[in-house]
């Protein structure tokens, strides 16, 4: 698709009662003096100034070709409006679910560095997360199946349903790039850093790279996530600004 608008604008914007019974207020975009819709064409509603203003550059950076994977705060932000309102429950249950098979919570028997690494890195997580949420999560060796207890999973699915559409859509992407509800709930909190969360959840990977390699598959891979995690941490650091 090619740039036909010269100016991009924030402002403040009440669209009203919405066809999911939302009144949303906040702030819009406007492309030469028009409102910016989500590609599903539902009102672009942000509820920040700062991630309205963060999204009109993404707009204003793009030059003949407009291209969505260069904006990812937009397509962020038009997901949870076009998907995470529409189907929230199917995107809490997506998320949630990741606790019943957590990354952290599956060792390595073998080789003993890696074993060493992934205690070193993912324990400390598991025990945050214990003192945080007041609920302790089953780990296990090998190939063996860790089950959960039931009020720990109940614990950790009501963590992701008490978030917004925003902040939902944000934790939904974090904890399908770093594999791992407990990494990206970090993460979300301030536990971790980008750095250290793509660390944390590319343990292995490294691991093995470290022994045998890395092909450019694996390396655009790799990177791709590390920017999907950089996104929606800033999205959720936008968020929090007024």
């Amino acid at each position: 698709m090619k740039r036909v608008y010269k100016e991009v604008t924030t402002r403040p914007v009440d669209v009203g009662l919405q066809p999911m019974g939302l009144s949303r207020e906040g702030w819009g975009l406007a492309l030469d003096g028009r409102p910016l819709r989500t590609p599903g064409k539902n009102a672009l509603v942000l509820p920040s100034e700062a991630l309205a203003a963060a999204i009109a550059a993404e707009w204003d950076a793009q030059r003949e070709e407009i291209r969505p994977a260069t904006m990812p705060l937009f397509r962020l932000a038009a997901t949870a409006i076009d998907r995470t309102v529409p189907q929230r429950d199917l995107v809490v249950s997506e998320t949630a679910n990741y606790a019943g098979t957590d990354l952290v919570c599956y060792r390595a028997d073998h080789p003993p560095a890696l074993a060493a690494r992934q205690h070193a890195i993912w324990q400390p997580l598991i025990d945050w997360a214990r003192l945080r949420y007041e609920t302790s999560l089953a780990v296990t060796a090998g190939i063996i199946p860790a089950r959960q207890p039931p009020a720990t999973l109940q614990v950790f699915a009501s963590i992701v349903a008490a978030q917004d559409e925003f902040r939902l859509t944000a934790l939904h992407s974090l904890t399908a790039a770093c594999g791992s509800l407990i990494i990206a709930l970090a993460l979300f909190e301030g536990r971790l850093d980008c750095e250290a969360a793509f660390t944390a959840s590319q343990l292995d990977e490294s691991f093995q790279i470290e022994a045998w390699g890395e092909d450019a598959e694996a390396t655009a891979r790799r990177q791709s996530l590390a920017a999907d995690i950089a996104a929606a941490a800033r999205f959720v650091a936008l968020l929090a600004q007024d």
